[in-house]
């Protein structure tokens, strides 16, 4: 059968996922790279390595599909958001890329929100100011080397470098990776005067500008050699990797949510026209020019688990050592201990926020808080509140829906941790909905495959999306559950204000206090 393949480079891996135009996944290919943290702060990574990947896993999948008789008709380029990586004129790297999860830049961020540009700059181009995005990078960087950031010829993310490498030609990313930088208007649709002028740069460097649906000329000779595929094969630029994981689980209306609960966490819904609420608690990024993509991104997800495994799980009798394949087996055994503690985790309160937050609070220097400790309290009391915790952030998020007019009846989701029964059942109360979790964990490749059969003209309607892909019967919520959260958000909501200074200012005494590696 004919199949597009979804190219997706994400923070830690890159996979390729081929699929048919009826929404089934074929094959998945899968290459890891790991997260760079050589210091506080830093999360980068290896432009090189990342590269190397995208051809590693697209040669990967299309051998197979040519083993299995399968023809490849197209690539769709799937990309993480927020990267800043400095580029020659022939898109080559120059350095590492930076993430979304280095957050050097934090500084800048709060010194956007106190001058009070920041709302405006939200306003306009969708993304919260906040150390993630590439704006604030810049505007870092270029406090420390203006000359340096003036002079680079191009400056572009994760999309930008894989689009060079695997297609040559112009300075070109899609729309809705721009719309993830910080630097660009979304109504307007063209690089921000203002926001340019505070990072230091000049539209030439940013690159041109392309619809989702562009298809590139094709394949560098290299790249289609070691592939096996055509050079004249259509690349479809594609899209970011949040917005495609939209597609990928068919939430692709209005009053269906998606939800991904991996080691973080996001909550979107897709919507006719560039929205900002007026708090600027939620992104808006580009799907296409008429689907656009609303929502949060917490930083804490199934990670508190795995935080939990590492910190607690000590004197757990057998346990194995919480690294590496043992990880998840002790996931499951804290899990499943927290499981036998009531809703409420008899009244003990977190705030997860061991990463720093971003939706609603959008502070990088937050850190975390257990409130209500007691003396009956145990391990699993604390794991429990820390699930809870997580999902009581995405119903923040979906609070904020409801604000903005944004009514959501559906989730689904996908991620690794709505395979536990815990996590499904804490968010389909915490949120009060009915949860769908995806048949396929491929959400984001899978959307990219969908997307370009779209832009083939074999997709006409994207909300086709939502019958095409697969999900299983809904999670429905627990009332009492759900009573208990209601009752217990607010109080989430009011200690993160009231601890906020506390818990930064802690967060910048550690980085004071701890003395530096010899």
């Amino acid at each position: 059968m004919d199949v597009v393949v979804g190219l997706d480079s994400g923070t830690t891996a890159t996979k390729a996922v081929t699929a048919g135009a009826d929404g089934r996944v074929r094959d998945v290919a899968s290459v890891g790279y790991p997260l760079l943290v050589p210091a506080p702060g830093r999360a980068e990574l290896d432009a090189g390595e990342l590269v190397a990947a995208a051809v590693e896993a697209l040669a990967a999948v299309t051998a197979r599909a040519h083993d299995r008789g399968d023809t490849v008709v197209a690539v769709t380029l799937s990309a993480a958001m927020h990267g800043l990586v400095p580029m020659d004129d022939d898109g080559r790297p120059l350095g590492p890329v930076l993430t979304w999860a280095d957050d050097r830049a934090a500084r800048w961020a709060e010194a956007l929100v106190a001058d009070g540009r920041a709302s405006q700059l939200h306003a306009r181009t969708g993304t919260p100011v906040h150390a993630m995005s590439p704006l604030v990078k810049l505007s870092w960087e270029r406090a420390d080397d203006a000359d340096h950031v003036a002079g680079v010829p191009r400056w572009g993310g994760v999309k930008e470098l894989v689009v060079a490498a695997l297609c040559g030609g112009g300075h070109v990313l899609d729309r809705s990776c721009a719309s993830a930088t910080g630097l660009y208007d979304i109504r307007a649709g063209r690089w921000d005067e203002e926001a340019m002028a505070i990072a230091g740069v000049r539209p030439a460097q940013l690159g041109e500008v392309l619809p989702t649906t562009a298809v590139l000329p094709g394949l560098r000779r290299e790249v289609a050699d070691a592939t096996r595929l055509p050079v004249d094969l259509p690349v479809v630029i594609g899209a970011s990797d949040g917005v495609l994981a939209n597609l990928g689980i068919g939430a692709v209306r209005p009053d269906v949510a998606a939800v991904s609960l991996g080691t973080s966490g996001a909550m979107r819904v897709v919507v006719p026209t560039p929205t900002v609420d007026a708090d600027r608690r939620l992104f808006c990024y580009a799907l296409t020019d008429d689907a656009w993509v609303v929502g949060g991104a917490i930083n804490n997800g199934g990670s508190v688990v795995r935080w939990a495994a590492q910190a607690l799980a000590a004197g757990l009798d057998g346990a194995p050592d919480p690294v590496g394949e043992d990880a998840d087996a002790l996931d499951a055994r804290l899990l499943a201990e927290a499981e036998a503690v009531p809703v409420g985790s008899a009244g003990l309160l977190c705030l997860p926020y061991l990463l720093g937050e971003r939706a609603p609070w959008w502070r990088s220097g937050l850190s975390g808080a257990f409130i209500g400790l007691r003396r009956e309290h145990r391990r699993p009391h604390l794991v429990r509140a820390a699930v809870e915790g997580v999902c009581q952030q995405l119903a923040l998020v979906r609070d904020a829906f409801a604000a903005t007019d944004l009514p959501v009846r559906e989730v689904r989701a996908t991620g690794g941790a709505v395979a536990s029964p815990l996590w499904i059942r804490t968010l389909a109360a915490a949120l009060d909905l009915p949860v769908r979790v995806a048949d396929s964990p491929e959400g984001t490749g899978l959307g990219a495959c969908l997307l370009g059969w779209h832009a083939l003209g074999e997709l006409p309607d994207l909300g086709a999306a939502t019958s095409l892909v697969d999900v299983h019967d809904p999670v429905l919520p627990d009332p009492d559950a759900v009573a208990v959260y209601r009752q217990l958000r607010p109080l989430a909501a009011q200690a993160t204000r009231a601890l906020g200074d506390v818990l930064t200012t802690l967060d910048t005494l550690d980085d004071e206090l701890t003395p530096p590696p010899e």
